[in-house]
């Protein structure tokens, strides 16, 4: 039981040395949604994001947590048109970040949690007469991310943003069905977050 004890304080020691901070991050989405070939062919779109985020790192380690509250566009392109919807985003990452003096290369995966706020939530599909797509209101999925920080105020990065649900449906309009669920969202996120 005494070792136990050990383990845990040695582990406790650092945690409690854990560098918590606040910042702001924002930037660029480039969007797609993977739907099947017979039904939409779709293209990608340009949209932000931006909003608070958090970060708690354990200095000596490098190991830490970082999470977001984030106002994402996303959607898909067709036909030179844009079908954006408007999400708020809430990704919790767990991070590495190698701890040299100026420059620290980082890496963070983690779940997201996605609920649509505003933007088209039915659209027809192209060629059919009586399917419409209808946007779902929550999805989830995986970030990856590596980017650096400097000066230990800036971090930038490049995330890719892998949906691992469904966020539409493909409706039946005459009989008002749910024919499908389909259409996973891809995006890559190129940011910049502040801290203070």
């Amino acid at each position: 039981m005494k070792w136990f004890l050990l383990v845990a304080a040695l582990l406790a020691a650092p945690a409690m040395q854990a560098q918590l901070r606040f910042g702001v991050k924002g930037g660029v989405n480039i969007a797609s949604v993977k739907f099947n070939q017979d039904v939409i062919d779709s293209e990608n779109i340009t949209g932000f994001h931006i909003g608070p985020m958090i970060e708690m790192v354990i200095p000596v380690a490098g190991l830490g947590v970082d999470a977001a509250v984030v106002y994402s566009q996303k959607g898909f392109g067709l036909k030179d048109k844009g079908y954006r919807n408007d999400y708020i985003d809430v990704p919790v990452n767990l991070k590495y970040k190698i701890m040299l003096p100026l420059v620290k290369p980082y890496v963070a995966a983690g779940p997201y949690a996605s609920f649509r706020v505003s933007g088209d939530k039915l659209r027809d599909i192209p060629g059919s007469i009586s399917e419409q797509l209808k946007t779902k209101s929550f999805g989830a999925g995986l970030n990856f991310t590596a980017g650096a920080e400097v000066f230990d105020i800036v971090q930038v990065g490049l995330t890719y943003s892998l949906g691992l649900t469904d966020n539409y449906e493909k409706l039946d309009t005459k009989n008002f069905d749910v024919v499908s669920t389909l259409g996973k969202p891809h995006t890559w996120m190129i940011s910049a977050a502040v801290f203070f």
